[in-house]
């Protein structure tokens, strides 16, 4: 049998534990999950938990480091479906908003990532978020689509806020999908206001 690389070893005790985190995490949340059962879970010891991701804590980081990367490409793709460059910016962030529906997003990144990790804009996925944002009202103004005397740093940190903003409420409120419907309305009339000529009522 060939020896196979320490590199390729260690990546694969990282996917073990984050896969087994996550099922823990979306099934009882954070608070409740037990480090014994997703360390059995995954066939290895808390030692190697410790190592990788320091505590139950560090595990939620990367766990919710990959459950973003998942969204972004989703939002991506969705984004890329829109017949127009404008529609394409809405889709996205109405996208984002849509997906505070899904129960393992609404529960680990919306309800438990915020008590846990604390502020989402203080997250080391946050300046991405921004700097996209930035890109994307950059390429529209050159595109005529939207103002050009706009600030673009405190433009995308209000639009990105909003989503987010909106994607936690629906987390949170009794009713989702009511919320999710009313929110995803509210956002595309707040970004309307960006646009060089705005649709009549």
């Amino acid at each position: 049998m060939a020896h196979r690389p320490r590199s390729e070893m260690i990546a694969e005790t990282r996917a073990k534990l984050i896969a087994a985190g996550r099922r823990a995490f979306a099934t009882v949340g954070y608070a409740e999950a037990s480090m014994d059962d997703f360390t059995a879970e995954a066939g290895l010891t808390r030692g190697a938990l410790y190592h990788h991701f320091g505590d139950k804590k560090g595990l939620l980081e990367a766990v919710i480091g990959q459950i973003d990367a998942e969204m972004t490409e989703r939002l991506k793709v969705r984004a890329a479906k829109a017949p127009t460059l404008w529609e394409s910016f809405v889709q996205e962030g109405i996208g984002y908003i849509e997906m505070a529906l899904e129960p393992e997003i609404r529960r680990i990144v919306l309800r438990d990532g915020p008590a846990v990790l604390g502020d989402p804009a203080a997250w080391p996925t946050a300046s991405g978020c921004i700097t996209a944002m930035t890109r994307s009202l950059e390429g529209l103004v050159a595109a005529g689509e939207i103002r050009a005397d706009i600030d673009f740093e405190a433009t995308a940190r209000l639009v990105t806020g909003a989503s987010s903003y909106a994607a936690q409420w629906i987390a949170t409120t009794d009713d989702p999908q009511a919320a999710s419907q009313r929110a995803s309305a509210a956002y595309r009339q707040l970004v309307e206001g960006l646009l060089c000529d705005r649709p009549v009522p």
